[in-house]
């Protein structure tokens, strides 16, 4: 089912792509196998790879709309490349074909595991995919409900419920963006009324377990040593858990140390218990970025 509707009716979306990309795409039983130069067939291949992470988000094929809109983002991304093939050696300039990789093992944690952590710069995709995996979940009823929460709403202790709402909403905005990009307006709300998905500070998740539920736990740097194992031994029955941070942009108090760093060093060998990390190359935002990134990194400063 969701290879045809990526595929399209009638394989309409394969001939758009065959054509935007200049390779020819065979569909054979389960399997599409492209032809071309190494080059547009790697491009191909992986613009195929993100519309098939879509596809688990809905029930009917992809819209000649929703291809539109990834091919411009396609367009734009390899014209943003090509600015700086100039000034740069070609094998340090994104291989996306290469770095796909990264999100792909990421994924199959993510499937396979019951905690998985992501780990790398802002850009990279990981709380996207994360949350994209939390969505699949839900509408396939392998969980009950979805929560999201970062530990960067936490200044907001000592308000009233009434004040909660309003305060915390522009810290918390980056998940009901993502949620909003991926099933729409009308069915984030109706599903957060619901109690489906629960978008949350991270402080108010404390004392509670959760049973049937994928938790997303973004920012997961910023955590205490403390609120990492309070939260990792609060998972309960049929239970996943996807926490995401990037340990370059820890802003917690001087001498206090991250939650997500010890994690790392302390349950590295745990079953059932995963961790993929990601580069610089593997930032999804427009070329520019990434080389804003390697600079800052390269001079030693910590991006806010």
């Amino acid at each position: 089912m969701r290879l045809h509707n990526l595929c399209g009716l009638r394989d309409e979306n394969l001939r758009h792509i065959e054509t935007s990309f200049n390779v020819a795409i065979a569909r054979r039983g389960g399997q599409l196998h492209l032809s071309g130069t190494t080059d547009q067939s790697g491009k191909a291949a992986l613009f195929l790879q993100s519309l098939y992470t879509l596809t688990a988000l809905t029930n009917s094929p992809l819209s000649f709309a929703t291809i539109q809109q990834h091919l411009k983002q396609e367009k734009h991304s390899s014209s943003d490349k090509q600015n700086y093939s100039a000034t740069e050696p070609a094998d340090q300039v994104a291989n996306d074909a290469r770095y796909a990789n990264h999100r792909t093992a990421y994924l199959d944690n993510i499937r396979t595991h019951d905690v998985t952590f992501g780990i790398g710069p802002a850009g990279s995709g990981k709380t996207f995919l994360a949350i994209s995996a939390a969505v699949n979940a839900l509408m396939q009823n392998e969980v009950k409900r979805i929560v999201l929460a970062r530990p960067s709403a936490e200044k907001f202790c000592c308000i009233s419920p009434y004040e909660l709402s309003w305060k915390i909403n522009p810290a918390l905005r980056r998940f009901y963006d993502t949620l909003y990009d991926l099933i729409g307006f009308e069915k984030t709300n109706s599903l957060c009324r619901e109690g489906k998905i629960e978008v949350s500070p991270l402080k108010y998740l404390r004392g509670r377990t959760f049973n049937h539920s994928f938790l997303v736990i973004d920012q997961a740097q910023n955590t205490t040593p403390q609120q990492m194992k309070t939260l990792l031994t609060r998972l309960g029955v049929g239970t996943r858990a996807v926490i995401t941070g990037d340990t370059s942009q820890v802003m917690l108090p001087d001498g206090e140390r991250s939650g997500l760093i010890e994690a790392r060093q302390i349950l590295k060998n745990i079953p059932k218990l995963a961790f993929t990390d990601f580069s610089v190359e593997d930032i999804a935002y427009p070329a520019v970025v990434s080389h804003i990134v390697k600079a800052y990194k390269k001079y030693g400063t910590t991006l806010a």
